[in-house]
């Protein structure tokens, strides 16, 4: 695995730990102002810009709070020297919802780049698989 890789892996296990204690200001620390966020409700044309990204958020940390899992099952990353790409399975959902669907993961898609030495997230898409 490249330095690169590790890093990227580091970026993406903490914004997902941030995601689960819902701290906000961490699970934007590393997305660029320009993001392109495609996610599992509307809209369909997704959401551009940090601002948009940053609205998303509250609303999925109050249905968390309810005691809702979000951790990394899998994670797989490629980087090259200014861009990389890796993906995630993720538990995702109430102890009751994967009770019921042992096997339901929550599906990530990362795109990054590298900006002045740094990996930003630019690009992430979110989506459960279509029962």
């Amino acid at each position: 695995m490249s330095e690169d890789e590790r890093r990227i892996r580091a970026l993406i296990t903490r914004w997902a730990d941030a995601v689960h204690r819902g701290d906000l200001e961490a699970v934007l620390a590393d997305h660029a102002e320009d993001l392109r966020l495609y996610y599992v409700t509307p809209p369909h044309e997704g959401l551009h810009g940090l601002a948009a990204y940053r609205a998303l958020w509250p609303p999925f940390f109050a249905w968390q709070a309810q005691g809702a899992l979000f951790e990394i099952d899998v994670l797989d990353v490629a980087s090259g020297p200014e861009v990389a790409f890796a993906h995630a399975l993720l538990r995702c959902g109430t102890p009751e919802e994967l009770a019921e669907r042992p096997t339901l993961r929550l599906r990530l898609t990362f795109g990054l780049r590298k900006r002045r030495g740094r990996w930003l997230i630019t690009h992430e898409h979110h989506s459960f698989p279509h029962d």
